[in-house]
């Protein structure tokens, strides 16, 4: 686990001064605190931070072979990288290391670009081939790792692990891409095919793009992508035993680590599953870790503690409070981009309390996109369901109507708001669903908007990647449709970009057993009743675990954490509320109406409306405007 930068000219091998990447790593420290290098040749120069996990004595890096005709640097980890090495030696290759890295250097050399096929894992790296005069980087295929990069004004391409490392170049234009602003409000977070810096971009999941000097710059090329268009005919009973041998592989894969190594454990499924597995599998008592909330209704340490019970785990708890505010600025600085999903204060908080024990840990993200989790997914099947059986010449008017009239209640369950539902119920499939996910409606960022600002949008529309995602899907049924964007754009977007940032802080390797390649093709093929069976989302997963995990775990309400933001908006932020409307970085760009964002943060903290979940979207956004553009 680790961080990268790099340098590369894609005209002439004119000379990189390793102060500049030096400069470009200085910007993540955090990234790495056990190690770093530089390496440079005529047009190229890579950079590497690393957190020792494996062959902590020779895996240095950046790598290369013995006849320097190969440079590489990585960032993650390959959990087969064994079992590769073992199928090169057969075929003559010579190791120098006992490190994963190698690996990569001997696999190109013997595969080509085919290698990334042969690697489980989590990575992002960049190679430099000598005689070729190329650099390839890659990602891989669930998108774990990030990898940010730029074309700049003197002909070089520059990529590292985090945006502030691109920033950290002083060639790199900072300007704001407003469509950026347009996909942040709808969603909470900057998809990755997007960026808030034009001209920066994210290589995407499962991607890889080459570039040879003295040729145009090429477009990158998907390797992989899960497909929901087959179905399994196996038998239930064979399924299960299925899916639990492709979970024990996949957890005890992950616990290959030459440094302490532990696990979250929230007590829900996910967590709880895989440190049953962990357990299964080890010989002293795993290392577990909660964050606990002095708020009843929030915190889940009861059932945390008897799973640790259950497996002589050993165990520690830390209760905090959710008026945790006080990171808003620590947020902002890992985030560099806007990121409003505000479940990343505890995550903090557990990276936080894991790294004074571990330097590695297992968490459970991932089942709920694979396996069908959500409560959006079965409101998305029902949905579906009642559109096909009323015509859209009565659904439309009818449905548009009441959702029109009825009044809205974002203060309900979701299940309760009925506006929403109406809305959804209205509009086709693909459009529901990008409502479902988003967080502020498109109608409520159009009176947001400025009218210079929705004019210099024109058509652009965030929902429209949905919906286009899920048309394009290899599915055969509308949940396959919701779950394949889900795991294309919400699951990097969000959940693993979240996951990243907040563990990478403290210089944690966070690593996700339940997002193997090979247990999400599995989770794909499943038929839909194996997924959601009446209100049971994950149903074969659940299903596989009982003998593993109590009944009361396995199918209790899913719990998820709820920050006081409205509170906060009408106590302890209030101030910052009333700047969102006057001198924030927000008001000197003119994308907002300056009269309706004072009439949201007035309405909200007189009580007249809750706009708690908005006024922390503008108020993360305000906060990366002034480190990104210093507004």
């Amino acid at each position: 686990m680790c961080g990268i930068a790099g340098i590369f000219h894609l005209e002439t091998a004119k000379p990189v001064d390793p102060a500049r990447v030096g400069l470009m790593l200085d910007a993540m420290p955090w990234r790495g605190p056990d190690d770093s290098g530089i390496w440079t040749a005529p047009g190229v120069g890579l950079g590497h931070l690393r957190l020792s996990i494996i062959d902590l004595g020779s895996g240095s890096q950046p790598m290369l072979t013995e006849d320097d005709s190969l440079a590489v640097v990585f960032n993650g980890e390959i959990y087969n990288f064994q079992e590769v090495r073992a199928e090169l030696e057969a075929k003559g290759h010579v190791f120098r290391t006992e490190s994963d890295t190698e690996v990569i250097l001997h696999g190109y050399r013997q595969w080509g670009e085919a290698c990334v096929e042969k690697f489980n894992g989590m990575f992002a790296f960049a190679l430099f081939d000598a005689r070729a005069q190329a650099l390839w980087l890659v990602r891989d295929r669930l998108g774990v790792k990030p990898l940010h990069y730029a074309l700049l004004s003197d002909g070089s391409l520059i990529f590292g692990s985090e945006l502030k490392s691109l920033l950290a170049h002083p060639l790199l234009r900072r300007a704001p891409d407003l469509s950026a602003v347009e996909d942040y409000l709808a969603y909470g977070y900057v998809p990755d095919d997007a960026c808030m810096v034009a001209g920066a971009r994210k290589l995407g999941a499962g991607e890889t793009l080459r570039i040879v000097r003295g040729r145009p710059m090429p477009q990158p090329q998907r390797y992989w992508d899960v497909s929901f268009a087959d179905r399994s005919r196996a038998k239930p009973e064979a399924l299960e035993e299925e899916l639990v041998a492709l979970m024990r592989q996949a957890v005890r894969s992950r616990m290959v680590a030459d440094v302490p190594l532990g696990a979250f454990l929230s007590g829900g499924v996910d967590s709880s599953s895989v440190v049953a597995l962990m357990a299964e599998a080890s010989k002293q008592a795993v290392k577990t870790c909660t964050i606990g909330f002095d708020v009843k209704s929030l915190d889940e340490t009861a059932y945390a503690d008897r799973i640790a019970r259950r497996f002589a785990t050993d165990h520690r708890t830390r209760i905090v409070s959710p008026d945790d505010y006080g990171l808003i600025d620590t947020l902002a600085l890992h985030f560099d981009e806007p990121f409003a999903d505000a479940s990343a204060l505890p995550t903090y908080r557990v990276c936080e309390l894991a790294r004074e024990q571990v330097t590695v840990a297992l968490s459970g993200d991932g089942a709920d996109e694979a396996f069908a989790g959500y409560r959006r997914h079965r409101f998305q099947m029902q949905g579906e369901r009642l559109r096909g059986l009323i015509p859209a010449s009565v659904r439309q008017p009818l449905f548009g109507a009441l959702g029109r009239y009825y009044p809205k209640a974002d203060w309900a369950p979701r299940a309760l708001r009925a506006k929403s539902t109406f809305l959804e119920l209205a509009g086709e499939g693909g459009e529901a669903y990008a409502a479902s996910v988003g967080v502020t409606p498109h109608a409520l960022r159009q009176r947001l908007f400025s009218q210079d600002m929705k004019t210099r949008l024109g058509a652009y529309r965030a929902e429209d990647r949905y919906i286009k995602a899920m048309a394009e899907a290899p599915a055969r049924d509308p949940l396959d449709r919701a779950q394949y964007a889900d795991l294309r754009i919400w699951l990097p977007g969000d959940i693993l970009t979240k996951t990243d940032r907040m563990s990478m802080a403290v210089s944690l390797e966070a690593r996700e057993p339940l997002l193997d390649h090979r247990l999400v093709e599995f989770a794909a093929r499943l038929p839909v009743a194996q997924r959601i069976r009446g209100n049971s989302g994950k149903y074969l997963m659940k299903k596989a675990m009982e003998p593993y995990l109590p009944q009361d775990i396995l199918y209790r309400p899913k719990m998820g954490f709820v920050t006081p933001i409205s509170a906060w908006f009408r106590g302890p932020l209030a101030g910052e509320a009333t700047a969102i409307a006057g001198g924030s970085a927000l008001a000197k760009t003119g994308w907002f109406d300056a009269k309706m964002l004072g009439k949201v943060a007035a309405d909200h903290k007189a009580g007249l409306a809750d706009h708690g979940r908005l006024l922390w979207q503008l108020l993360m956004l305000d906060k990366a405007l002034g480190r990104l553009f210093s507004l």
